[in-house]
């Protein structure tokens, strides 16, 4: 996919574990783990503004785009 997840960065950067940060944003952790790995489908913008609060940063921290081979297919 596209679209690189950089969560794990900004953990380290913020020297923050996925427990805590799961904790702070209110979702479970196997949730911020889909997330993490880039498996999700779709991410609620209440949870976006969640996880830059807690880690202090914007969006684009976060989310990165990449393009590839998919981007030339239909969907």
């Amino acid at each position: 996919m596209p679209i690189i997840v950089n969560v794990d960065v900004m953990l380290a950067k913020r020297k923050m574990s996925s427990g805590e940060l799961a904790e702070k944003v209110g979702i479970t952790q196997a949730n911020l783990s889909i997330l993490k790995t880039g498996k999700a489908k779709a991410v609620r913008f209440s949870t976006l503004s969640a996880l830059c609060k807690a880690l202090n940063c914007q969006p684009g921290d976060l989310l990165e785009y990449q393009p590839g081979d998919e981007d030339n297919q239909e969907e």
